[in-house]
């Protein structure tokens, strides 16, 4: 009987029993938790063995990024983060304590794409339309970010450079200060991801003139894409995937990036995905991989042509 138990273990398990440890670089509560937990939960499930997470919030994700990067490399501790406390934290800093070398990749896991928004006052209704605005003004044009060095900051100084045109960035500590004074009348241009903004939409507050994506997305159908409007160089999103500490056992990474992608494809993970503006991109390490080389070629270039260093 006791053989018999055994194996209808998951061989995994068998292997390395120790529970996992996702690292969340960001404070309790929110969107992160949910789509921590939902995965946690999958994940304990298709491995055979308890999945815990713990949140380790603050200085931009820099404290939760650095404790996965020094942690043992066991199999047993991994990063679920993303475009900011890796990628741009990496390429905009000097004195972080680890880069892209202190990583392995294990999964791409979901991306979300951006806005250009503008407020129903500023009486425009396409990008054409905002660019001819923003030419004819006799000052710039203010855009809410979230402050220096962040997607919405870089992401403001690629569509400046598009539209050729002034475009000064305002600096928040989050989307609703932005959003209050966009719908004031005191700012012209957010860039916040359409789920946080399409019920002011509806109510006629703000005009979302594109999509940052190549296709319509299905969950926003009406919303054009800057691909489909003639501007692909516009095009990005920001993402969530798995770090493990550089030196992690490849059977440990096989293992965890096998089970972290059947929970993200599986219905109740798409719902949350959808609930939430996100879209799926599950894929092993070399999707990963491939997403952060795109990121020095995409965001590393604005970095590099506007010398940002944030220390």
């Amino acid at each position: 009987m006791s053989v018999a138990i055994l194996a209808a273990q998951p061989v995994y398990a068998q292997v390395n029993g120790k529970p996992i440890t996702l690292v969340v670089p960001y404070a309790g509560g929110g969107t992160n938790d949910s789509f921590a937990r939902l995965l946690a939960e999958g994940m304990s499930k298709e491995l055979g063995r308890h999945v815990i997470v713990e949140n380790k919030g603050g200085a931009n994700g820099i404290i939760g990024s650095s404790y996965v990067a020094r942690s043992r490399a066991d199999g047993s501790t991994y990063l679920l983060s993303g475009t900011g406390p890796v990628s741009l934290n990496i390429m905009l800093r000097s004195d972080l304590p680890y880069n892209f070398d202190s990583f392995d990749s294990v999964a791409m896991l979901f991306d979300g794409p951006l806005t250009i928004t503008v407020p129903t006052s500023l009486g425009v209704n396409s990008l054409e339309e905002l660019i001819d605005h923003g030419k004819k003004a006799n000052k710039s044009l203010l855009a809410g970010t979230m402050g220096p060095g962040s997607v919405t900051d870089l992401y403001n100084r690629i569509v400046a450079k598009t539209f050729d045109m002034p475009i000064t960035a305002v600096a928040y500590k989050n989307n609703t200060a932005s959003l209050i004074d966009l719908m004031a009348g005191r700012g012209d241009l957010s860039y916040a991801t359409p789920i946080a903004l399409i019920e002011y939409q509806k109510t006629g507050n703000l005009n979302i003139l594109a999509l940052t994506t190549d296709e319509r997305d299905p969950s926003f159908p009406d919303i054009p894409t800057v691909t489909e409007l003639g501007y692909p160089q516009l095009k990005t999103s920001y993402w969530t995937a798995l770090h493990a500490p550089k030196g992690t056992p490849a059977k440990d990474i096989e293992a965890v990036s096998a089970a972290a992608i059947k929970t993200i494809q599986s219905e109740a993970f798409r719902k949350l995905l959808r609930d939430n503006g996100q879209t799926e991109k599950a894929g092993g390490p070399e999707v990963l991989d491939a997403q952060l080389q795109a990121d020095r070629d995409y965001w590393g270039k604005i970095i590099h042509e506007n010398n940002i260093l944030i220390n």
